[in-house]
């Protein structure tokens, strides 16, 4: 009940909401496209694991056009210059980790980091969102976790050799998920998404990521400070 009462309060066909809706609904559109783009190139990297990175990849392009419909449905254009210097700092850390040929830290911000903002951000959100809107990213979420189960297979499966890399990489990534959420909270506040809220459920699922891939709770305490330093 209570969860109805917070949706129908919103008024979605307010400009308020729109305005809000427009660079929410791009940075989505965005994350989809820059997870599309990033698995493609990881295929590169991981050839025996191409087929598999090539279905999430799909995935992610399917997700992308259900979001854009979304935006279509409440008559949004979103404001993709935004989405796209969002995600700037992300994408080319992305980039030159693949240039470097750094697997672990190309895993560490698509399949956790990216992945874990993702599931973050869409559960909460589905709760306050329009009814098309709604089943759109309850469909989404579930493919995110098996994105995330992807990276988490990985790493586990390589942890002695890749987990110094990973504390490196989190130090360098983990930083900047803080400042993203900072930059779009009173947008996210106006579709009835609390800041405080999407720091929480982030820090769930990127802990227990860790933890799956093999880091104990002092190691990711350690871990989570990098990030909170910069909230």
């Amino acid at each position: 009940m209570q969860e109805l009462a917070a949706s129908t309060a919103l008024d979605y066909d307010s400009d308020v909401y729109k305005d809000a809706y427009s660079r929410i609904n791009a940075i989505v559109i965005e994350g989809e496209m820059e997870a599309k783009g990033n698995y493609t190139q990881l295929a590169t990297l991981l050839p025996d694991s191409a087929e598999d990175l090539t279905q999430l990849a799909k995935m992610e392009g399917r997700h992308m056009k259900g979001f854009q419909a979304c935006g279509k449905n409440l008559s949004v254009t979103p404001d993709m210059d935004f989405a796209r210097d969002y995600f700037a700092r992300l994408h080319g850390n992305f980039q030159q980790a693949l240039a470097d040929g750094d697997v672990v830290a190309c895993f560490l911000i698509q399949s956790l980091i990216i992945e874990c903002f993702a599931i973050a951000a869409y559960n909460i959100y589905i709760p306050v969102a329009d009814p098309f809107a709604r089943k759109i990213t309850e469909g989404v979420v579930k493919d995110e976790y098996l994105h995330l189960n992807f990276g988490e297979v990985w790493l586990r499966e390589h942890f002695e050799d890749v987990k110094e890399r990973l504390l490196e990489a989190n130090k360098q990534n983990l930083p900047i998920v803080w400042q993203m959420l900072n930059q779009v909270e009173d947008d996210a506040a106006v579709l009835g998404m609390g800041k405080e809220e999407l720091i929480e459920d982030f820090m769930v699922a990127y802990s227990e990521a860790l933890s799956n891939i093999g880091f104990n709770a002092r190691e990711i305490a350690r871990m989570s400070v990098h990030g909170l330093a910069a909230a």
